[in-house]
Order: C-alpha cells, then sequence, then structure tokens
C-alpha cells in the first residue's frame, strides 16, 4: 500500500545519512551553547490558531476534530509557535532561553522536489534578548552547522521588515502591509506578472510600480544599506532597521551575506530581520530561513518578549546534497561487527554481548551456515566479522575477518583487535 502523497518511508540508508547530519547540527547548535527541548506533535487549535497567517491556517495546515471530546488539534505547522506557547506556559524560564529542536512538522503543500507534507525542522532560537547579537548567534549556529554538514556554494539573503514597513507606511502611504508580504513572498514559486496582479488588488496601481522599484534592491550588505539610508533614512522606523543591520553584521563576522529587498518570508508573525539560506544549484528554493518575531509570544501570553530564531530544512539539505553528489547513501546498516556461528549459536552470542560493550554488533537470526552469514555481512557492507565456532570456543579464541584476511585472536584481545582494524 502505498503511504499517504507527500510523506515517505525512510529505509536504513536514508536513516543513516539523516541522523548523521542531524548529529552534526546537533553538536554545533550545543557548541554555541543551545539547549535541547521537545514540544508534542499536536497543538490546542486555539494556541495556534491566528499565528502564522490565512494562508497557513487555511489552506496548508491539517487539523482535526477529536471524537472524543470535540476540541479541535492541529498537527505541527513549525517549531517556532510551540516553543512561544511553551514560553507562554512557563513564564518563570530564565532568560535568556536558548534551546534548539529537531522534529517532524506537516503542511498540506503541494509535493515536490524538497517540498513534502511531512518534513523534519531543525530550529534555534534564542528568547529574551532585543540585541543584534542574538541574531547574529543565530546566523552564525546556522552557517556553522551547514558549512560542517558540507553543502557548498551558500548564500545567505538578508532583510528587515522594518524597511519595507516604513518605505510602504511612511512613503507609500500603504497600511494592509501583511498583505502586501503575503504577495511578494510568491516570487520565488510564480512569475512578477501573477505577484503583480495580486498586488494591485491590495494597493493602488500606481504603488505597484514603486513597490518593484524596491524589491530590486539587492547585492552587497554595505552597497545596498548605503542606497537605503541615502533614499529613505529620514523614515524613523527604516534607520532603527539598518542600525539594527550593521550591528548584527558585525557580529557575525565572515558569514556570505547579501541584502535583498524582496525577500519578505511568508509567515506573518516575523516583525525585524529575517533570512533564507539559498544554495545556487540545485535551484530548491531555500535550505533555510529565519528571523526575528518579537510579537508572537506575546500574542498567547499577554507579555511580549523578544525572540529570534532560525530553522535548516533537513529534507531540501538532503535531497541537495544528493544531486550534488555532496552525499552518498552508500551505508546500509550502523552494524561495525558481525559474529557468524559455525554450529556454535551459544558460544556466538556469548562472543557478541561482549563485543556490544564496545560496537554495534549483528548475529545470525535465521541457523544458516557460516558462508551464507558471511555472504549476508558483506551484502550490509558490515566492516568485520567475527567467526566463532566450537573449535574456536575450546581454544578461547574467535576468527577475524576484514578485507579478506582473517586472524585468530584471543578473545581477551578482540575488542582492541576489532578497534585498530577500524580505525584503519
Amino acid at each position: 500500500m502505498p503511504t499517504p502523497r507527500g510523506m515517505r518511508d525512510l529505509p536504513p540508508p536514508v536513516m543513516l545519512l539523516r541522523k548523521k547530519i542531524i548529529s552534526t547540527a546537533e553538536k554545533v547548535f550545543e557548541r554555541f551553547g543551545f539547549d535541547p527541548m521537545e514540544t508534542p506533535i499536536l497543538e490546542l487549535w486555539e494556541s495556534i490558531s491566528g499565528k502564522y497567517g490565512d494562508e497557513a491556517e487555511n489552506k496548508l495546515m491539517y487539523w482535526f476534530e477529536d471524537p472524543w471530546g470535540g476540541k479541535r488539534y492541529a498537527l505541527r505547522y513549525d517549531l517556532t509557535v510551540p516553543l512561544a506557547r511553551f514560553i507562554s506556559d512557563h513564564p518563570n524560564v530564565s532568560l535568556p532561553f536558548k534551546r534548539y529542536h529537531i522534529g517532524r512538522v506537516y503542511r498540506h503543500d503541494e509535493p515536490q522536489r524538497g517540498r513534502y507534507r511531512e518534513f523534519w525542522q531543525c530550529d534555534v532560537d534564542t528568547v529574551g534578548s532585543p540585541y543584534p547579537e542574538a541574531g547574529a548567534e543565530v546566523l552564525k549556529a546556522i552557517s556553522t552547522a551547514i558549512d560542517r554538514i558540507g553543502l557548498p556554494g551558500y548564500t545567505i539573503r538578508l532583510n528587515d521588515r522594518r524597511i519595507l514597513r516604513g518605505i510602504f507606511e511612511e512613503k507609500l502611504g500603504i497600511r494592509n502591509v501583511v498583505e502586501v508580504y503575503r504577495a511578494i513572498d510568491r516570487l520565488d514559486k510564480v512569475s512578477w506578472s501573477e505577484v503583480e496582479k495580486e498586488l494591485k488588488q491590495v494597493v493602488p496601481a500606481g504603488k505597484v510600480e514603486k513597490i518593484r522599484e524596491l524589491l530590486d534592491f539587492r547585492g552587497s550588505f554595505d552597497e545596498v544599506l548605503d542606497r537605503i539610508n541615502s533614499l529613505y533614512g529620514d523614515v524613523p522606523v527604516v534607520k532603527e532597521a539598518i542600525n539594527h543591520l550593521l550591528e548584527l553584521r558585525d557580529f557575525a563576522g565572515r558569514i556570505p551575506v547579501r541584502m535583498d529587498l524582496s525577500l519578505v518570508r511568508g509567515l506573518d508573525y516575523y516583525t525585524g530581520p529575517i533570512f533564507e539560506v539559498v544554495v545556487k544549484e540545485p535551484r530548491m528554493g531555500s535550505v533555510a530561513g529565519g528571523g526575528r518575531y518579537d510579537g508572537l509570544i506575546g500574542k498567547l501570553s499577554g507579555r511580549d518578549l523578544p525572540a529570534v530564531g532560525g530553522s535548516i530544512g533537513i529534507e531540501r539539505i538532503i535531497d541537495a546534497g544528493l544531486e550534488l553528489g555532496v552525499f552518498k547513501l552508500d551505508r546500509k546498516t550502523g552494524t561495525q561487527v558481525f559474529v557468524a556461528s559455525i554450529n556454535a549459536p551459544g558460544y556466538a552470542m556469548r562472543v557478541a554481548d561482549s563485543l556490544r560493550r564496545d560496537f554495534n554488533v549483528r548475529t545470525d537470526l535465521l541457523r544458516r551456515n557460516w558462508k551464507k552469514q558471511i555472504e549476508h555481512a558483506r551484502k550490509l557492507g558490515i566492516p568485520v566479522v567475527v567467526l566463532a565456532g566450537k573449535r574456536e570456543e575450546e581454544n578461547g579464541t574467535a576468527v577475524l575477518i576484514h578485507e579478506g584476511e582473517r586472524k585468530e585472536v584471543r578473545l581477551l584481545e578482540l575488542s582492541r583487535e576489532i578497534r585498530t582494524l577500524l580505525k584503519g
């Protein structure tokens, strides 16, 4: 039977690669002082309603009525709103609160390369600091994780929603800014002509060309900010954004950042600096993104707390890396040692148990002859085979097979010998 559309089975080679990538990200995040946490996959509808925007909540979110209790629940749409709900439920948490969270989320999107209906996000967030260094740290953590994962040729697109909001409201007299953001956010999915049609439904036609001119502001960090400052630096919120971004850039150091005013990100809760990580090839949208969302926690608790975070899309990282040849699905198992029985299953099991203190070990469970067992181990790519038979039991030894070479080893020395072989 097929899986639901947009959802996939992940066999061992895929999971081994996925676990390696996730483990790399976890180590980086912990180096930056972020701690792990988890939230439920289900959230109460009243906790998340009104936090994402109309399109997400009316078209993309999985929700259902509980047939036993009558309450409405939703599957996690992202990991940010659940964090905000957690903070509102724990008002005495020590600030700044720094956490990372890696888990499944669900969206009723149209499935395509790099986009699925069940996928894993890899989030890192700081709650409680309004300062640019908090955002810079998130950027550095995500950039470092992508570097360690090994994905090449990426660029970080950066913008600040306050720049567009200030220009739209103060210079163009646009008040329904969020609706304009939603239209602009579709630029990486549809043509300008389609976005233009949407914009003309929410702003006067004469202002659409002005919006387009702004969206063409992209390039080096200093170049774009100097241009914005010379044209719109008299708008207080724009000046505030420019100063914040300049500090953020100084704290972030040498990471590949480019300014791009066409970047808005679609979710309603963003309030300040926003970013997306894109790769030149293959073209599949962003592989990571995030920003500052200072008003979100206040919507849940009535107590505003500044917050900033970012998310790596595990699926897109894997799909891009496989297409580029950076990743391989050549590992079929995490097993390091296979103990093959030569008509001595009890002895083989005891040898395996002794080795499990140090290694990942399999034994034969089908009572095959020893040659078939070795063939099975080779098919799985298990690097070391240990032969354990009645003669070896009598001698207190086992036979090591590695890369075609055989060697009889005393049991007391077996782990040391295997460790040497695996290091080699």
